[in-house]
């Protein structure tokens, strides 16, 4: 993270911070994401808080260590710049703004936004039953072994308050998919904003009715030196799923249905020319939940990011990287039956024309990952293959760091949950949803009851006699 001071005169008012990923930081795997990490040192460069700008220049020794530290520099040096801009430039901003209003009034509207955040979550925890709501969801292993890890909520609701206590989260696991206490928190916070009103204030304001107990020792607040890598995606997940399924008890017709989790690994290599390079396999989506009124996103990359991750340009990663692509398409049938469906996942298959070494990083494989709502049901699971030219299909483990041959990878990103009854969703939708391949005919009669012909038009005579047969005793 850069975070830049802002000075109006000699006060200091604000920072202005841009948080972001990087290709690459170093440690046992490409694009830092060590499936084989036991411990943080595992697990690229660490750094005390330092002084990247100093006296209005950048440290060239500090900027050469990071460098140094990167498989992708060339990628991190520009990264770092454009963080660098973003922070000077909001910087600029609020320094105008408080020569416009003065310091003074400056000071106060940075307190009115925070109250009004605060205000405003308030009276949405306070339209809430009173009571304590339980939620949970589980990885289904621990990076090495095959096991379910269990985080579990339980979620408080007094008055306009909120507590959110994991006591009774299994305890921290071998790999690296341990929470720390900010990722909780952070998780949490998604997973609050994105149950209640979406236009909640973004601030810490909004959340200060919310405590949170989040045991140490934990999967949601690991004791060092346990690797975290991951936890992000998992069990930042988790935390969200918990908190839904938690809340969706208070407020059922708010209730979301859980995202399929991800199994895109990261490869690392030797171009033709031989620089090294380090790609990511997002074009493989997973299928977002369902929410009351609206299906799941189709394609999109995992829950932490709520859809604003997109996936990559195919003919891009073409130009850039020695792969060809075989297909990017939705994958039939993998949407969870609603009345609102799940997003559907991706179905992806590319050659890498090169030797490569595999993060291997397969979530939403093995298990169903996501789950319904209101009488909607999961979404598949994923599956990942590899085929090297050489020999047989092999189904890799979920984690793990792999160098292959050339090959053809394929993967069957996971699909989201529905919401509400399938049998009660409008048979025009599920029609459409056949002709755009969402949903098999097969799919479309034993899933939502609906009959649809050659033409991908609803048969009403059958549809009726499917639904009505559903309905008899």
């Amino acid at each position: 993270m850069v975070a830049r001071p802002v000075f109006a005169g000699h006060d200091l008012i604000a920072f202005c911070c841009n948080r972001a990923h990087q290709s690459d930081i170093g440690g046992g795997a490409p694009g830092t994401y060590n499936s084989a990490a036991t411990e943080i040192f595992h697990e690229g460069i660490r750094l005390p808080p330092l002084r990247l700008v100093e006296r209005g220049e950048v440290r060239d020794d500090l900027w050469r260590l990071l460098l140094l530290n990167s498989r992708a520099p060339d990628l991190m040096d520009g990264d770092l710049k454009a963080m660098l801009g973003s922070t000077r430039i909001g910087m600029v901003q609020v320094c105008t703004m408080a020569g416009d209003l003065g310091l003074a009034a400056t000071r106060d509207y940075f307190e009115g936004i925070l109250d009004l955040g605060d205000r405003r979550m308030r009276a949405e925890i306070a339209a809430l039953p009173d009571g304590v709501y339980k939620g949970e969801d589980l990885t289904n292993n621990d990076c090495f072994e095959p096991g379910e890890h269990f985080v579990r909520v339980s979620v408080h609701v007094d008055g306009e308050t909120l507590r959110i206590d994991f006591t009774g989260t299994d305890p921290q696991i071998k790999g690296f998919k341990n929470s720390s206490i900010a990722n909780t928190h952070s998780a949490v916070y998604v997973g609050l904003a994105t149950f209640f009103n979406p236009d909640l204030p973004g601030n810490e304001g909004t959340f200060r009715s919310v405590e949170i107990v989040a045991p140490e020792g934990t999967l949601v607040n690991a004791r060092p030196p346990a690797p975290m890598t991951m936890n992000t995606l998992v069990p930042g997940t988790e935390i969200i799923h918990a908190v839904w399924r938690a809340l969706g008890q208070a407020d059922p017709a708010r209730a979301c249905a859980g995202w399929g989790k991800n199994a895109v690994p990261t490869m690392t290599g030797q171009g033709p020319d031989e620089a090294p390079f380090v790609m990511y396999h997002w074009a493989a989506g997973t299928g977002g939940g369902a929410v009351d009124g609206r299906d799941g996103f189709n394609g999109t990359t995992g829950l932490v990011a709520l859809g604003a991750l997109y996936l990559p340009d195919i003919e891009l990663y073409e130009q850039k990287y020695p792969v060809r692509f075989l297909r990017q398409q939705f994958r039939e049938d993998s949407a969870g039956p609603g009345r609102y469906r799940g997003g559907t996942g991706v179905d992806y298959a590319v050659e890498v024309e090169v030797p490569t070494t595999l993060a291997l990083r397969g979530e939403g494989l093995r298990t169903r990952s996501s789950f319904g709502a209101n009488g909607g049901r999961p979404g598949a699971r994923a599956e990942l293959v590899l085929r090297p030219v050489d020999g047989h299909a092999v189904e890799p483990p979920q984690y793990g760091i792999l160098p292959v041959g050339p090959m053809t990878l394929a993967i069957e990103g996971a699909g989201g949950g529905g919401w509400g009854d399938p049998f009660e969703r409008e048979p025009a939708r599920v029609a459409r949803d056949v002709r755009d391949g969402v949903v098999s005919p097969e799919g479309a009669g034993r899933d939502y009851g609906v009959a649809v012909d050659a033409r991908g038009r609803v048969d009403e005579a059958a549809t009726a006699r499917l639904r009505d047969g559903r309905a008899s005793p």
